[in-house]
């Protein structure tokens, strides 16, 4: 098993690299995104408009509800039937990765928000800071500490979830897989070699978040 997994890897470790960049530029995509979709619906879920409030709450409760790979269905279908132009599956795909970590990225950030002590908040705009200071120098500072745990693991899932492009044949990692396993029929090595490269990406990146978070607590000392 061990012998054949690395012929196999000598002979098609372009295709996998080919998928891993792939899945990299997706998660890239979706966090990105995701992370300003999702401070946004955030700030309107905190805001003290009623309506606000309702659609928001419903917006979060609906993916959050629903699987993701049934919203992937969705969008898949539905964005080319309502949009005036033309949308490949990868752009579908995209857009549905993003609209689901959106609301997982909302929540993390609103409740690392309401985590600061509204006593600081009553302080900072008893002494005369506007609501806009107040936000960027007391909330935002110490929400972050309280956000950036819950984000980072939200991320590593972002990248984990990509995988479930490759039922539309987007290109990433796992639909490398599909397409060597299809060629060998060497099923087991082949996803051996995916599981290893998507172990070593969120090993990789759960150690950059670690060390981030130690420096962001020296820098606080």
């Amino acid at each position: 098993m061990i012998k054949t997994t690395f012929m196999l890897w000598n002979k098609y470790n372009y295709v996998y690299i080919d998928g891993l960049v792939g899945t990299l530029w997706l998660a890239a995509l979706t966090v990105f995104a995701a992370t300003i979709l999702g401070t946004l619906i955030a700030i309107m879920k905190l805001s003290k408009i009623k309506v606000l409030d309702v659609i928001t709450s419903a917006y979060i409760g609906v993916l959050r509800g629903t699987p993701i790979l049934l919203q992937l269905y969705f969008f898949w279908l539905l964005l080319p039937k309502i949009v005036p132009f033309d949308l490949s599956d990868t752009t579908c795909i995209v857009i549905a990765l993003i609209v689901n970590a959106s609301s997982y990225v909302a929540e993390v950030i609103r409740a690392g928000i309401q985590a600061v002590d509204k006593g600081q908040v009553e302080a900072a705009r008893s002494l005369g800071l506007s609501s806009s200071n107040t936000l960027k120098k007391i909330i935002l500072p110490q929400a972050i500490k309280n956000i950036l745990p819950a984000l980072g693991n939200e991320y590593i899932s972002i990248v984990k979830q990509t995988s479930l492009a490759s039922v539309f044949f987007v290109q990433e990692l796992t639909t490398s897989y599909r397409s060597v396993q299809s060629a060998t029929f060497l099923a087991i090595p082949s996803l051996i070699i995916a599981g290893i490269i998507y172990l070593i990406v969120t090993t990789v990146l759960t150690k950059g978040i670690n060390v981030f978070e130690r420096r962001l607590q020296v820098n606080e000392r």
